[in-house]
């Protein structure tokens, strides 16, 4: 018999009965009942009911055990009677008499306890995160994580990519958050980079022949945490295709995530829907105007609709003024809520003022008519119009977002989800996807009057060209760039790449950067270029977010092995950690460091680069 186990914990069922097994596992539960001692036996696969009879040599051993002890048991698999067989577990038609009791390792009184639901507070569960994964939820995250991986890497496989790893010590790039630096001992003063994104390094794969490239990537990012965000280090599949088209790209991708997606949709314990066939297609200006973001949540059947026209020198001044400054004025469409109560609009007013709006207009379209402040003060011609443009019904609401036109688009994106929650209009127990496309190639640099700034990723091939480079205002340029949007939440950014030198100098002149400063920052890539490179464009789905999503969680730590805290610390291997003066000068350096408070305030909110 093997030392530590002939089954596992979660093996065992009624054809066993009368065979003896050996099980090796954590003491889960015990309960004393009188003369028989139960232990929940558990291991990676599953638990098993032990029993000890009061009479048995090992009684005293089994009774003096904690929870979480690691014990090794021997004894005679027995079949349940009716009355006590437990149909929640794989093994509950069976338990075993244990005979033969060892303690492989005894456990310390725990800071958590592992069996239940009991909720401990953050800083506990990742100070003790190996005690934390041994709960079922946890253990089923990952467990759920490593089979999403290892189906995308199947699919992609099946696509015709072949994987391939990148280097993690490279150069510094401009992808909008800071870089974790690595100093270098044999080269005093230089530093290496870890990689924000594989970027780079697989647009060189493609010119160096490999027609399709992935690799389930770590990416570093020295950034602020956020629920759908690590601060430190986050997974993402990685890919790259040659002679292809922003429709090619979508074509080879959408299989992949939607065919994961129906594979896991019902990890929660209810299957969830899956669109089928095609992404929609939704370019950026289109987002932006009906849903009020560039990642809406196609679940929420709420539309926004401009009507800025409508208020336009009409009887409401204070939206005819927004009109007239060359402001926005948006209608979020609220059905059925005409007949709300009144506290249901004041509340909804509250909430737009907390938000930092003056306040939430509205007009209730009531059976005998149009009704609320806005409507007492708004010519009936344009009451009617405005019904119209939203496609409203007696007994629907319309809600009013004004203002600059980034600050009102904003907002009435989060008026249409609070709305949607409110009058509880959200798609139940469904995965809605789309792309979001043409997003705009430049944007004004807030900081500098008249600057320009990519908007996106700097790469990308500008829709038009270098002739649309040299002959159009560029915040009026598109680029071949593209985001996967599910419920709301990005899953992904990608594009056609920006594959010719010439192209590439002249957009990042139009953002500032003299051709020097581009073979300076970016030589490798562009001397590459320069011996022929072939069109070329990916993306990169974030992992821990597709599983994030499949698990139904509201924060990206609950699927991650290790992850850090809020201020980027790791509670259990207290890293960062400072080190020894050695290493300061084998390393060629010298700390600086700031006073204590300020340390502690960069770590919590570092800015981005």
């Amino acid at each position: 018999m093997h030392a530590y186990r002939t089954h596992t914990c979660g093996a065992l069922r009624a054809a066993d009965a009368g065979s003896t097994v050996r099980l090796s596992g954590w003491v889960h539960r015990k309960r004393d009942h009188g003369g028989l001692l139960f232990i929940d036996l558990r291991d990676h696969y599953g638990l098993t009911q032990c029993v000890v009879p009061s009479g048995s040599p090992v009684f005293g051993a089994a009774d003096a055990v904690r929870p979480e002890s690691v014990i090794t048991v021997t004894g005679q698999v027995v079949a349940r009677d009716g009355a006590t067989i437990n149909p929640r577990l794989p093994t509950g038609e069976v338990e075993l008499r244990v005979a033969e009791l060892s303690v492989q390792s005894a456990a310390d009184v725990l800071p958590i306890q592992v069996a239940g639901d009991q909720e401990f507070p953050e800083e506990l569960r990742l100070r003790y995160r190996f005690l934390d994964l041994r709960r079922e939820k946890q253990h089923r995250n990952l467990m759920l994580r490593s089979g999403v991986i290892a189906s995308i890497r199947r699919r992609m496989i099946d696509q015709g990519f072949t994987e391939f790893q990148t280097p993690l010590l490279t150069a510094s790039s401009p992808e909008g958050a800071r870089d974790f630096l690595v100093p270098s001992r044999l080269h005093p003063g230089k530093f290496y980079a870890l990689p924000q994104a594989p970027q780079m390094f697989k647009q060189l794969a493609m010119v160096a022949g490999f027609d399709r490239y992935f690799q389930i990537a770590p990416c570093f990012r020295d950034e602020a945490a956020r629920a759908d965000r690590s601060p430190g280090e986050f997974y993402q599949l990685d890919f790259e295709m040659s002679f292809v088209t922003q429709e090619d790209v979508f074509a080879a991708i959408e299989p992949v995530i939607a065919g994961v997606f129906r594979e896991f949709a019902d990890f929660t314990g209810t299957r969830k829907t899956v669109d089928e066939g095609h992404f929609p297609r939704i370019a950026y200006d289109t987002a932006m105007l009906e849903y009020g973001s560039d990642k809406p949540d196609l679940r929420n059947p709420i539309k926004i609709t401009d009507v800025t026209q409508h208020f336009a020198e009409s009887g409401f001044g204070l939206f005819a003024k927004i009109a007239a400054s060359g402001g926005i004025i948006r209608a979020i469409p609220a059905p059925g809520a005409a007949d709300k109560p009144r506290g249901f609009f004041d509340k909804l007013n509250e909430w737009a003022r907390a938000e930092g709006a003056g306040g939430l207009g509205y007009i209730q379209f009531a059976q005998d008519g149009a009704k609320g402040p806005i409507a007492k003060n708004l010519e009936a011609d344009r009451v009617e119009a405005i019904r119209a443009a939203c496609g409203l019904n007696p007994g629907d609401a319309v809600f009013f977002a004004a203002g600059k036109k980034e600050d009102a688009q904003k907002f009435a994106g989060a008026v249409r989800t609070r709305l949607a929650n409110e009058l509880d209009l959200i798609e139940k127990d469904a995965f809605r996807f789309c792309w979001i496309v043409d997003f705009p190639m430049y944007e004004e640099n807030e900081d500098k009057p008249g600057g320009i700034d990519f908007s996106h990723n700097p790469f990308s091939m500008p829709q038009g060209g270098l002739e649309a480079l040299n002959s159009m205002n560029p915040l009026d340029i598109k680029a071949f760039q593209y985001d996967i949007v599910c419920n709301g939440i990005e899953l992904s950014s990608g594009a056609i790449r920006n594959h010719r030198p010439d192209i590439m100098i002249r957009a990042f002149e139009i953002a500032g950067y003299t051709a020097d400063e581009v073979e300076e920052r970016f030589g490798g890539m562009l001397n590459a270029f320069r011996y022929g490179a072939p069109p070329h464009g990916g993306s990169a789905p974030g992992i821990d977010r597709i599983v994030m999503l499949l698990a139904d969680e509201p924060n990206i730590r609950e699927v991650t092995l290790f992850p850090l805290n809020q201020q980027a610390e790791d509670l259990m291997m207290g890293a960062p950690a400072p080190i020894e003066p050695s290493r300061w000068k084998e390393l060629f350096l010298k700390p600086d460091l700031p006073p204590a408070k300020d340390a502690a305030k960069g770590a919590t909110a570092p800015k981005k680069a």
